[in-house]
């Protein structure tokens, strides 16, 4: 064998004695520190978030921090329907506990823009008939407004009995301070994570943050793009938004909030955050219907009403009063209404109109085929259901104020207030 072979021939064998090696070698690396390399890459919905948000993330879908476990926050509040949703599929058109046969008794609202809600205050608004300037409540999150700002409407349902149903805020923390993220919890919440308290309300924090990113308030839906100028308003679309604005006609606008004159879309938030009393028919599947004598207080039952009010307020003249929620993504969030009592966006719509017009259309009748119109309020409080504002002018057997035709134009419109998935 010449050298040259030789040499070859001492490489070739060589390399057959150090492949195996370096494979041996390799199947020696300890496993996790390849799985520490894959975890390194986040998943798209996780990509450009802080380490806070993250752990909001992992509070928000951990269905372990229910009593008994199951429910997240993500089971009533769903991405694919705008952070509403609910665990039960509508059934009773409310909210199911973590515990079997238990629901709520309202509507899951949205979380998208809540961000946006201001704390439950008073404020001066101009009466839109008289133009007399009033005193009225408005703001808060949840339908009566009893959680002051995000914070607040995170804690509460972790603690209340027909949600997620923790008996206290050390059963949470010590949930999270034994879960699979402790290491993230510990390394956010830092020394705060020891006291049950201050975890507490840390880990709140977190989840606060969480719904704070541009996920929750994308402002990308068509009728953004249309304000910036980017996107055209089909003719049945625009046709449904001049009936948005228009005071004779639907005037949507006057509680739905936002600025005409603005291309900008964080000044169309489609609410003015105050109170009213629709009179939604009563929504018969939610279990608390079958007590006798059970009516939603809505407003008026607030511990707080009267901190701030005017001297002259009345809290019996808010009772039935629930907040006005924007009208972002509503083509997305059914049902409709405090109690969920429509499942189409269509006949919620149809509602308004043909409330006074024809009200055994919605409500239900009594033992003589009488229909008891605002059948969800006690006599005393029917009185307080508006009746005044246009489109609620109406008698029974008068003209509606938008025809059929229109209110399917207003639906198209609503339809362009939904955001669009986006890449996080």
């Amino acid at each position: 064998m010449t050298s040259s072979r030789f040499l070859l021939w001492s490489m070739f064998t060589a390399a057959l004695i150090i492949t195996p090696a370096i494979q041996s070698a390799a199947q020696q690396q300890p496993k996790d520190s390849v799985a520490r390399d894959v975890v390194q890459v986040a998943p798209a919905d996780e990509q450009g978030l802080s380490e806070k948000q993250l752990l909001g993330k992992r509070i928000f879908e951990d269905r372990r921090l229910s009593e008994p476990e199951g429910v997240a926050c993500a089971s009533c509040h769903e991405a694919k329907k705008a952070f509403q949703g609910d665990n039960n599929s509508h059934v009773q058109g409310v909210a199911s506990s973590s515990r079997p046969g238990v629901f709520g008794d309202r509507n899951v609202p949205s979380l998208m823009y809540a961000a946006f809600v201001p704390p439950f205050g008073y404020i001066e608004q101009k009466d839109r008939k008289t133009g007399e300037i009033k005193i009225v409540p408005a703001g808060g999150l949840f339908w009566d407004g009893r959680a002051a700002d995000l914070q607040q409407q995170v804690e509460g349902p972790l603690l209340n009995k027909r949600e997620m149903n923790n008996p206290s805020k050390a059963v949470v923390v010590e949930k999270i301070r034994k879960g699979p993220y402790a290491d993230l919890a510990r390394k956010v919440a830092g020394p705060a994570l020891d006291t049950d308290d201050a975890a507490f309300a840390a880990l709140a924090a977190a989840v606060v943050e969480f719904e704070k990113t541009p996920r929750f308030s994308p402002f990308n839906s068509k009728f953004d793009a249309f304000l910036q100028g980017r996107e055209t308003l089909s003719p049945l679309e625009q046709k449904g938004f001049a009936l948005f604005k228009d005071p004779e006609k639907g005037n949507c606008i006057a509680c739905h909030d936002g600025k005409p004159e603005s291309r900008n879309p964080r000044d169309w938030m489609f609410t003015d955050f105050t109170y009213d009393i629709l009179g939604a028919p009563r929504n018969r599947r939610i279990s608390d219907t079958k007590v006798a004598g059970y009516f939603d207080p809505g407003l008026c039952k607030r511990p707080d009403l009267l901190k701030g009010a005017p001297d002259d307020f009345k809290p019996e003249s808010v009772c039935g009063a629930f907040r006005v929620p924007t009208l972002r993504n509503i083509a997305v969030t059914s049902p409709y209404m405090h109690n969920g009592v429509f499942a189409k966006l269509r006949d919620a719509v149809a509602f308004y109109f043909t409330r006074d017009t024809n009200p055994g259309r919605w409500y239900a009748r009594d033992r003589k085929g009488r229909t008891i119109k605002f059948d969800d309020l006690p006599e005393s409080w029917r009185e307080n259901a508006n009746v005044e504002e246009i489109p609620y002018d109406r008698k029974p057997g008068e003209k509606p104020r938008a025809t059929e035709a229109e209110i399917d134009a207003l639906v198209a419109f609503l339809q362009t207030l939904t955001d669009r998935p986006t890449a996080p």
